[in-house]
């Protein structure tokens, strides 16, 4: 994820967004790709805890420099769609488990990135409040947003259009869904030297599951 994320650099190989290499770009060139393009989804959250729900939210963009009051407006917009519209004011140590990770979904998607990175989206949380978050990202794919999932759970890995299998840092296989046809049309492609192209599809959920942890 770092690689695909931009936040590591390939010792070897290119990583292609839309055709760019970024391995050619500067620091402030990847700083403003991370910003505006991709939305981040961690296990544990990681929202600023002096911060409001809404104040989290908002914090991409600032480091996009697009706030103003109608981007503050789609905030309010993205807390109730994941359900914390009556929660704006709270700060993460008064919300639930899920309810924080409800708040680091809405602020993935305040930029409206071309595609979601998620790391165990669920890890941290119970069967039910887990159930509520991938149901929510659910409902972002089937609206045409790309998500690739990392998780150590088969039963989540299930959930996705194509399954990416690792072990031991390696592609052990990556393949479509058997129970999916595979959909039309691609937002990102991206590229190893060496390897065939892969293609994260619009509207598709990817999941990376590391072979080695099923039980």
């Amino acid at each position: 994820l770092n690689l695909l994320g931009c936040l590591d650099r390939p010792t070897s190989g290119t990583i292609l967004l839309d055709g760019v290499d970024i391995s050619k770009l500067n620091d402030n060139q990847l700083s403003e790709l991370r910003a505006c393009r991709i939305g981040f989804i961690f296990q544990s959250y990681n929202l600023i805890p002096q911060l409001t729900v809404l104040e989290n939210i908002e914090v991409p963009l600032y480091y996009s420099g697009n706030w103003n009051a109608k981007t503050r407006a789609r905030c309010r917009e993205l807390a109730k769609k994941v359900g914390l519209g009556e929660r704006l004011h709270h700060r993460p140590t008064q919300l639930s488990g899920g309810q924080q990770q409800r708040v680091a979904i809405a602020r993935s998607l305040v930029n409206d990135p071309s595609f979601i990175l998620a790391d165990e989206p669920t890890g941290n949380l119970d069967s039910a409040a887990a159930e509520e978050i991938l149901a929510l990202i659910d409902q972002l794919h089937q609206e045409g947003k790309t998500i690739v999932l990392v998780t150590h759970e088969p039963d989540v890995a299930q959930r996705a259009r194509r399954l990416v299998r690792l072990r031991d840092g390696r592609i052990q296989s990556d393949q479509p869904h058997p129970a999916l046809a595979a959909p039309s049309g691609s937002a990102v492609v991206l590229s190893a030297s060496g390897g065939r192209p892969q293609e994260a599809h619009s509207g598709s959920m990817s999941s990376a599951c590391p072979e080695g942890s099923r039980p």
